[in-house]
């Protein structure tokens, strides 16, 4: 079967049994799960994306940066047509499409290869940025990102330039897990908000209350949410 011949019909529901279907000892579980509710909120009800318009040059981007465990990524993919889910058994083997960490040459809808963490945002503002100097304004840019990738420079740097130019197409979630090394004072959202951005922090498993802040306007500034799961450890 291949990705253009899917007809899926699945819902949330059916997300952990995708989930069951990829087993090993690499699967970043927790990494996997903690990011579920928001990917499934963003691809059933937010992205302006699908498996037929995935070559469209004004597509919304969604960029994987906290991209081990891709476990529930690839199970909302299934979900949602991008690739059969008769891949999702061969997950982390030699010979599959499906690795520990994504690559956008092998899995139809995958936008960057990922995993090195502290890569994604810093993508996302170069990918906004050259979608408004082409004048699409329409396309927008979500990126995913962990509270523990935020320990990173290049994610300040980031969310410094973004806010001091205005780059409203640019939205980051950052799943919140207790992950990071110090935390941070005032909560992560405060980071994003001294840079000028639109910020609120949510729960992560609240699908309304995840919908409602990904579609909050924001005029003339970049958007982040915040969306709290239960800790890792």
């Amino acid at each position: 079967m291949t990705p253009t011949s899917i007809t899926p019909a699945y819902g949330y529901r059916d997300l952990p049994r995708l989930m069951s279907l990829m087993t090993g000892d690499e699967k970043h579980g927790p990494a996997a799960t903690s990011t579920l509710d928001v990917l499934w909120v963003l691809y059933d009800r937010v992205l302006r994306v699908r498996r037929d318009t995935a070559d469209d040059e004004d597509r919304d981007r969604f960029l994987l940066s906290k991209g081990h465990g891709p476990m529930a990524y690839y199970a909302v993919l299934a979900a949602k047509g991008f690739i059969p889910e008769e891949w999702l058994p061969s997950f982390g083997s030699w010979d599959s499409r499906l690795g520990h960490h994504p690559d956008r040459t092998l899995v139809p809808g995958v936008e960057i290869g990922s995993g090195s963490l502290g890569h994604g945002l810093a993508l996302a503002v170069g990918s906004a940025l050259g979608l408004r100097a082409q004048g699409l304004t329409r396309a927008k840019v979500w990126a995913l990102v962990g509270d523990a990738e935020m320990d990173e420079g290049s994610n300040h740097e980031a969310i410094a330039f973004a806010g001091a130019i205005g780059l409203e197409s640019l939205h980051v979630v950052a799943i919140d897990n207790s992950s990071a090394t110090y935390g941070w004072r005032g909560g992560l959202a405060s980071r994003f908000a001294a840079e000028g951005w639109f910020a609120e922090t949510v729960d992560g498993r609240d699908h309304e209350a995840l919908y409602e802040a990904f579609t909050a306007p924001h005029p003339g500034v970049p958007r982040a949410v915040v969306a709290r799961v239960e800790s890792k450890y």
